[in-house]
């Protein structure tokens, strides 16, 4: 009985000893193990875009963009920061003539433009001789009335292709 007493403790005694060290190696696994480029993944659905931009630029078609929380770092298994800005850059295709008749309202003046703090993953995808057009009057009217966000941001119009370059924080909610 006193044999039988002293296995069942030992038994106790490694089963107590190892279950943390178990616990402490998967730990240690889930923290080594590579993480996936998510967040410089280049997006091509619409749904999301169009729900956004459909007051300011009608539908868009034809879109690279990237979406992300601009507080994240760079490591995913840090503290959630409770600011939750979200940063939308991109480039798509307006309707046949509609970056024309935003740039000629007599509203806005548009001027030569240029993009900067472009997103390496987007540079296939903007075409190098685009003749890129900027307004901080309708960037102003279309981010703060059109799309309900925080004024931050801006919007650039290539006439010739139709395309929109957009470059926006909004808050999610």
């Amino acid at each position: 009985m006193d044999a039988q007493r002293g296995l069942s403790s030992r038994r106790r005694l490694l089963l107590g000893l190892g279950a943390p060290l178990l616990l402490g190696a998967a730990g240690l696994g889930y923290v080594m193990w590579p993480e996936e480029e998510d967040a410089e993944k280049v997006r091509t659905d619409l749904a999301p875009l169009n729900r956004r931009f459909w007051t300011a630029l009608g539908d868009v078609s034809d879109a690279h963009w990237l979406g992300y929380d601009i507080d994240e770092s760079d490591n995913d298994r840090s503290i959630p920061s409770p600011d939750s800005r979200m940063r939308l850059v991109g480039v798509a295709h307006l309707k046949q003539g509609t970056a024309n008749r935003i740039m000629r309202d007599p509203a806005h003046h548009f001027e030569v433009g240029s993009l900067a703090g472009l997103p390496a993953p987007l540079k296939p995808y903007i075409p190098s001789s685009a003749a890129w057009k900027q307004s901080t009057t309708y960037d102003k009217v279309a981010l703060e009335e059109g799309l309900n966000v925080v004024p931050s941001g801006t919007f650039r119009f290539d006439g010739i292709r139709d395309l929109v370059y957009f470059d926006y924080v909004f808050l999610y909610t």
